[in-house]
């Protein structure tokens, strides 16, 4: 059976984290419930695990807070994401914490279906279904509303 990895890591500080990272925990739960149920019939074990990163790891890279890797990959280079900073809270203190922008729109805690997303296109890679264009991309052919080339 193959394995697909997906590891979270976030700042841990005298037993807490921020919200952003708690919900992102929550989250990322969810996500790995819901692509293990899925991949089951298709040979995939879906293996995840969390890290506790040191306050001061945390000062010296802050993007390595809230951080999820899949197969090795960081989740925003599955999904064509950007990695940015916003402030966050009292646990962080000063420093600035890890978000990601999509197609314009920044989140601070990463959503189930953006790891679900991911964590598709991952499985999809380990089972040889490779990334295409569309078959109108290559021609002046506009698709038809089936989507077919006219």
């Amino acid at each position: 059976m193959q394995k697909l990895n997906i590891n979270w890591q976030r700042l841990v500080t005298e037993d807490e984290t921020c919200p952003r990272c708690s919900e992102t925990g929550n989250e990322f739960r969810k996500a790995v419930a819901v692509l293990d149920r899925s991949f089951r019939n298709l040979g995939i074990k879906v293996e995840s695990k969390t890290k506790e990163i040191s306050l001061q790891d945390f000062k010296d890279n802050p993007l390595e807070s809230n951080k999820i890797m899949i197969n090795g990959k960081e989740l925003e280079k599955w999904i064509n994401g950007e990695v940015g900073q916003s402030e966050c809270c009292d646990v962080c203190g000063p420093t600035d914490c890890r978000t990601i922008e999509i197609d314009g729109e920044v989140y601070e805690e990463i959503p189930a279906e953006l790891i679900i997303k991911a964590g598709l296109f991952a499985a999809g890679e380990m089972i040889g279904i490779k990334k295409t264009s569309s078959c109108c991309e290559s021609t002046s052919v506009k698709p038809t509303q089936s989507g077919c080339c006219g």
